[in-house]
C-alpha cells in the first residue's frame, strides 16, 4: 500500500526475468548488459535493457526482496521523490560502471567485456539513505556478543546479492558512490537530476491506478510509522489485542463459573512484595504497607473495554503497579 512504483519494480522486472529465463531465452541476448557493444558499436539501448531485467533468477531474487524492504523511502518520501532518486541513481551508477571498468583495466589490466544485468545499481544506491536515515534497533543477542537488529537481513541480502557475481562489487561499488552523491547536500545532484512533475503526473495517471494496492479494510486502521519497525510493532500490538478480545469471553465465562471476585491475593504476591525474599501468607503491618498505587482511568477504561469488571481492572493494575501489559496477562491467564 502507498508504494505504486516499489510495486511496479517488484512485479514487471521480475516476470521479464523469469519469461526470459523459462520460455524465450533466445531473447537473453538482448539484455545482457554487454559493454563492449555499447562502447565499440554504439548500442545504447543496451543501457536500458541490461541495467533494468536481471538474467539471474537468484540476482532478481535478492534484488526484489530488497526493493520490497526499501519501500518505506516511496511511502515517506512520495513517488515522485523516490523516483528521482532511482533515475540519479541510475544515471550515476551507469557513468560509473564505465569509469570503474576503464580504472580496472589501467590499473590492474583485466579487461571487462560485460557486468550483471539487472537494477542492481539503485538497488545498491538505497543503502546510502537506509544506512543513514533508518534507526537501527535490536531486536535479541547471538552469544552475548553479536547484535541481531532489524536492519541485518537486509545487510545480508545485500552481501548475498554482492557475492553472487565475478563483477558484481563493480555494480555495488558505483551504486554505492551514486548513492553518496546524489544524497550530498553540497553537490545539488537531486536538484538537477529530477523527474519533472509533469512527467510524475502523466505516469500518476496511468501507472498508478494499475500497480496501487487498495487499503486493507478487513482490519482496522493502524497509524502509519516512521519507519518499518514502527509499522511492524503497531501491526503486532493490533494483532495482540485481537487475541486478548477474542480470549475475553472465554476467560470471562470461566471466572463467572468459578464465583466470585478474583483472589488477587493469591495471583500478586510476587508483585506486591517482590523485595520480601521471607514473604509469608500472614497480612502485613500498616507500617510496611506502601501507599496505594494511583490507577490510571484510560486504563481502567481499556480494560473495561475487553470485557473485565471495573472491580477487577483496579485491583490488577493496582497490584501490577499501574503496568497495562502486567494486568492484562494476569486477568486472561487467571
Amino acid at each position: 500500500d502507498k508504494a505504486p512504483l516499489s510495486k511496479s519494480l517488484l512485479l514487471v522486472p521480475s516476470a521479464i526475468s523469469i519469461l526470459l529465463t523459462l520460455l524465450f531465452q533466445q531473447y537473453q541476448k538482448f539484455f545482457a548488459y554487454n559493454l563492449q557493444a555499447i562502447k565499440e558499436d554504439f548500442q545504447v539501448w543496451r543501457l536500458i535493457c541490461g541495467r533494468t531485467v536481471c538474467l539471474d533468477l537468484k540476482d532478481t531474487f535478492c534484488s526484489s526482496l530488497l526493493i520490497y524492504n526499501f519501500r518505506i523511502f516511496e511511502r515517506r518520501y512520495g513517488s515522485r521523490k523516490f523516483s528521482s532518486f532511482l533515475l540519479g541513481a541510475w544515471m550515476l551508477s551507469a557513468l560509473f560502471d564505465l569509469l570503474l571498468v576503464e580504472a580496472a583495466q589501467y590499473i590492474f589490466g583485466i579487461t571487462i567485456n560485460s557486468l550483471p544485468s539487472g537494477f542492481l545499481g539503485p538497488v545498491f544506491a538505497l543503502f546510502v539513505p537506509f544506512y543513514s536515515s533508518i534507526p537501527r534497533v535490536q531486536v535479541a543477542q547471538v552469544l552475548g556478543h553479536f547484535s541481531i537488529t532489524n536492519k541485518t537481513l537486509v545487510y545480508i541480502l545485500g552481501l548475498q546479492l554482492l557475492t553472487s557475481g565475478s563483477y558484481i562489487w563493480i555494480l555495488a561499488l558505483s551504486g554505492l558512490v551514486s548513492g553518496i552523491f546524489y544524497n550530498s547536500s553540497i553537490l545539488k545532484i537531486h536538484r538537477i537530476l529530477c523527474v519533472p512533475s509533469w512527467v510524475a503526473k502523466i505516469f500518476s495517471w496511468t501507472l498508478e491506478p494499475i500497480f496501487s494496492s487498495a487499503e486493507p479494510t478487513n482490519e482496522a486502521r493502524v497509524g502509519m510509522g516512521a519507519t518499518v519497525d514502527i509499522q511492524r510493532q503497531q501491526r503486532m500490538e493490533l494483532l495482540d489485542r485481537q487475541i486478548m478480545m477474542s480470549q475475553v469471553a472465554q476467560m470471562r465465562r470461566q471466572r463467572q463459573q468459578q464465583g466470585g471476585m478474583i483472589n488477587w491475593n493469591r495471583l500478586f504476591p510476587p508483585l506486591r512484595h517482590r523485595h520480601n525474599a521471607n514473604y509469608q501468607d500472614h497480612r502485613p503491618s500498616e507500617q510496611d504497607t506502601p501507599p496505594p498505587t494511583e490507577v490510571s482511568e484510560e486504563q481502567v477504561a481499556r480494560l473495561m473495554e475487553m470485557g473485565f469488571s471495573r472491580g477487577d481492572a483496579l485491583e490488577a493494575l493496582r497490584a501490577s503497579n499501574n503496568d497495562l501489559n502486567v494486568a492484562t496477562n494476569f486477568l486472561l491467564q487467571h
